[in-house]
């Protein structure tokens, strides 16, 4: 039974010869596509990716379920035929969870910011004047948003952290699955905006999450905000100062900016309520009545207001009343370091008095000018090859961090007063 079945699965000799052209047939036809196959790659870009260039071509459909048009989508991506690696890495690191509370502080309200920001402010007054007017947003609140977000438009113009807004939003969707469904809800929204004639394919840049223009807004957050306050027909927050700086007063006014109040107040903790009370919401008076009080002697503005107790340090550093200003300000970025900085940089532009009461630290500071000095030093030692730029990241702490292994130092990475003294010294 065995052989018979084998017998009849032999193929009659007609098909048998039928079977082996067409084996060679396909062997000649798998050559020539592999050949093709060879040729394209040898054309296409080294760095080219497949499976990523699979994922652009197969959101295409996506896209024009949103209305986007396919000369659009195609304009977009022209060029873009690999991922990022650098946008997955600075996912990984973000310095609002990650610094100390005056590491990122001192990196971003300091003299210089103040004194730039003083600059910008009688450069862009009338049109301050007008965004004011318009949205009822304290203008030294915006000049500080724009600092912390570009340093005034001065990041746009690096090529190391502004990027190819299509190609940064497709590698978080590929390679990134916790922000995929951001990405791609993002992307098909600037897709919009590129379509609606408000920026050129080629001009559509961002971080490497998204956000764009002087004020960094994320696409969704464009499409509800956007402002044209100079009146061309497009809120273009790339290159109208102006229209920007709008854009941020109308997200503020539209989640709740009261006009005419604070952000907060530093206050004085009675020593009964070392550790006690924080996050509590109360009003001002109820507040004064337990005993809480401004440094500088002056009263609540308005007594009725409510706000919470909030110490960033713990009862070792400045303590805070944060009115509902300060919360509204976390929806442009929901971390308490972000909006205290706003609040703080805005209130010294402004030339209101700093910190009373300074960060537990356990050293002296330096001053920025003094910052810039320290990273020359390091860099003249061949222990830094970071910008120098005042600002201590992570690349100046680890050479801060080389530089006192080398010296028998306590090796703490702080950019200190001690530390430079030591470096002038030697």
């Amino acid at each position: 039974m065995r052989l018979a079945l084998r017998f009849a699965q032999r193929p009659h000799p007609r098909r048998r010869h039928m079977q082996r052209a067409s084996a060679i047939r396909q062997t000649w036809l798998g050559s020539i596509l592999l050949a093709l196959v060879l040729a394209f790659a040898a054309a296409a870009p080294a760095s080219a990716d497949a499976g990523f260039q699979r994922w652009i071509a197969d959101f295409e459909s996506v896209a024009a379920s949103n209305g986007i048009s396919r000369d659009v989508y195609r304009a977009a991506f022209k060029g873009v035929t690999s991922p990022d690696p650098d946008v997955v890495e600075k996912a990984r690191y973000q310095p609002e969870f990650r610094s100390t509370v005056w590491d990122y502080l001192d990196n971003r309200v300091n003299d210089e910011q103040v004194a730039k920001g003083r600059q910008m402010a009688a450069k862009y007054k009338d049109w301050l004047d007008r965004i004011e007017k318009r949205f009822g947003v304290d203008r030294n609140i915006l000049l500080a948003i724009w600092s912390m977000e570009t340093n005034y438009g001065a990041i746009l113009a690096r090529d190391d952290v502004m990027k190819n807004l299509p190609r940064s939003l497709a590698t978080l969707a590929y390679l990134d699955k916790r922000r995929a469904k951001f990405a791609r809800q993002q992307l098909i929204a600037a897709l919009k905006i590129v379509q609606a004639g408000h920026v050129a394919p080629g001009d559509l840049t961002s971080s490497w999450a998204g956000a764009m223009g002087h004020t960094q807004f994320i696409p969704t957050s464009y499409l509800a905000y956007a402002a044209d306050i100079d009146g061309d027909g497009h809120p273009n927050i790339w290159g109208s100062i102006p229209d920007a700086l709008a854009t941020a007063a109308n997200l503020l006014r539209k989640n709740g900016w009261q006009t005419g109040k604070t952000w907060g107040y530093e206050v004085e903790v009675p020593s009964q309520y070392r550790g006690k009370l924080e996050r509590d919401n109360r009003s001002l008076s109820q507040w004064q009545g337990l005993g809480f009080s401004r440094p500088n002697g002056s009263g609540f503005a308005y007594p009725s207001d409510r706000a919470n107790l909030v110490r960033l340090a713990g009862d070792s550093g400045p303590a805070f009343l944060m009115s509902k200003n300060f919360f509204v300000l976390k929806n442009y970025n929901n971390s308490d370091k972000y909006a205290l900085a706003v609040g703080l940089l805005a209130d010294q532009i402004a030339g209101y008095h700093g910190l009373y009461r300074d960060w537990p630290r356990g050293y002296t500071p330096l001053s920025t000018n003094e910052r810039y000095e320290l990273q020359k030093h390091l860099a003249s030692r061949g222990l830094y090859d970071g910008k120098i730029d005042g600002k201590i990241g992570d690349g100046s702490k680890s050479a801060i961090m080389a530089l006192q292994g080398r010296a028998g130092l306590a090796q703490d990475g702080n950019a200190s007063k001690a530390l430079l003294d030591f470096l002038r010294r030697n």
